[in-house]
């Protein structure tokens, strides 16, 4: 009996452990991803052309995982309400951070997206009746003083008002459709909410530039790794990833481990970009992890990625 309970606890921490290396794949993942973006950007490559080949590629393949798994889509009365999140929330989010990385470094666009928590928690509040518990409260604070000290640092790092701005809006679109996406992805399934939602953000794209919009693809060998790598690592390795991993470890604890990814990208930003972090910078950026930190660690419910999230 002993030998049977010690290898039930020995499964279940090796689980656990599974669980940890997968979120820090996804974080990691998504955190690489503003990185990839610069290689893409210095190749001739613009938003909306990056932005298609992401889109493309990530749905197709989300695609042939549904298939696989065999994972239906969901009820087209649903459909249409996903649609609109990809088509709108996700597209215009993708469309405001992959912007942003135009006119500010890709360390502060990381940590102002990561405000995203902080403003689900006040919508949450707002329009699902979520109670805002002392926790949240100081949270809150925390992140808001990290925001200030962030952005008074960028002068210091190279960050000009408009990407500073792009970068902040990002966060604030990012929030509303998690808030929004919290009632429309109810009782389906992950997968499948995320496929339907990045085919529409591709449609969305595709659109743009078959009307007009420009749509400048990479123009070396580089710029097209790094343009697949987006599509490929940061985008479908990221989601299946994540969601593996939160199976095993539960939403608390895998929204914790998320905080990884601007962590990730402030340091690929320093080693492979030359990027420098002011002070000031960096201890709002410190701020605004311990706020998402302290937010999850005491909440049950995912201030991280959502079933549809993908920055």
């Amino acid at each position: 009996m002993r030998q049977a309970a010690d290898s039930s606890l020995a499964a279940r921490a090796a689980d656990k452990l599974l669980g940890v290396m997968l979120i820090a794949v996804s974080a990691a993942s998504f955190g690489a991803m503003a990185i990839f973006t610069h290689y893409a950007y210095a190749s001739g490559a613009n938003v909306v052309g990056l932005l298609i080949v992401r889109f493309v590629i990530a749905a197709a393949s989300l695609m042939a995982v549904m298939r696989v798994r065999r994972i239906g889509i969901p009820p087209w009365s649903r459909v249409v309400g996903l649609a609109a999140m990809g088509g709108i929330g996700y597209a215009g989010q993708s469309f405001a951070f992959f912007t942003a990385l135009n006119y500010a470094p890709a360390s502060l666009v990381a940590l102002l997206l990561y405000l995203y928590p902080m403003f689900v928690t006040v919508l949450a509040a707002i329009f699902l009746r979520e109670r805002l518990t002392t926790t949240a409260i100081i949270a809150l604070v925390l992140c808001s003083v990290g925001a200030g000290l962030t952005v008074g640092g960028a002068g210091l790092s190279g960050g000009s008002l408009l990407g500073i701005g792009l970068g902040v809006a990002s966060a604030v679109i990012y929030s509303i459709y998690i808030t929004v996406g919290a009632r429309v992805t109810r009782g389906l399934d992950p997968l499948a909410c995320t496929t339907v939602i990045c085919t529409a953000a591709a449609v969305v794209y595709t659109g743009m530039a078959l009307l007009g919009a420009p749509a400048h693809l990479p123009g070396s060998f580089s710029g097209w790794a790094a343009a697949l790598a987006i599509a490929g690592l940061s985008t479908v390795v990221a989601i299946l990833t994540f969601f593996a991993g939160l199976q095993k470890l539960g939403a608390a604890q895998a929204s914790m481990l998320s905080t990884l990814e601007p962590v990730v990208t402030v340091l690929l930003a320093a080693l492979l970009l030359g990027e420098s972090i002011a002070p000031m910078q960096m201890a709002g950026g410190a701020l605004i992890l311990a706020g998402v930190l302290w937010l999850t660690r005491a909440d049950a419910k995912p201030t991280g990625h959502t079933a549809d999230d993908m920055a």
